[in-house]
């Protein structure tokens, strides 16, 4: 008896071994497999890193209306600056009309940079980055952002936005 079991030990345990193996393969190849619905993340990613940089164009070329055509037009837009909270797409672009082109103010130059996008799923993600703005008397205006994404029938829509000033 004692011989049988361990017998069959020396057998099961590379069998079990080698089974451990297979199912860390799967796993791990897993994590490459693309979103479903819409394909790959990576044309979600693509098409977010094509609003982003066409807001920062439209940005640089002092046109705001184009600007905001990234973001959801919508009165739950939510848009989060410092200590400040805006909710629809007319307060948020009031509030970019009132800071950066009304009597005084200028836009500058934006540059976004670092922006990691991560896909929450077919229709949604999670983007990450940083902002500059050259101004025409030297001052460079920085900070953080966060931005949660999500597709709609007409592409890609900024519905959050959190951007903070570095101090």
């Amino acid at each position: 008896m004692r011989q049988m079991l361990v017998r069959s030990l020396f057998i099961s345990l590379p069998i079990l071994g080698a089974l451990f193996l297979l199912m860390t393969c799967v796993v791990s190849l897993g994590d490459d497999i693309p979103v479903q619905a819409g394909q790959s993340g990576s044309n979600g990613k693509d098409a977010i890193e094509r609003i982003l940089q066409a807001q920062q164009e439209a940005w640089n070329r002092h046109d705001l209306d184009a600007f905001m055509s990234g973001y959801w037009n919508s009165p739950d837009l939510a848009f989060f600056s410092g200590a400040n909270e805006r909710e629809g797409w007319q307060a948020t672009i009031d509030r970019y009309r009132s800071a950066y082109s009304s009597p005084g103010h200028e836009m500058g130059k934006l540059d976004f940079s670092n922006l990691r996008i991560e896909m929450l799923g077919a229709d949604a993600a999670f983007v990450r980055g940083g902002w500059h703005l050259t101004m025409s008397d030297g001052k460079t205006p920085h900070g953080l952002f966060t931005l949660v994404v999500r597709k709609f029938p007409e592409g890609w829509k900024i519905v959050h936005d959190h951007t903070s000033l570095a101090e």
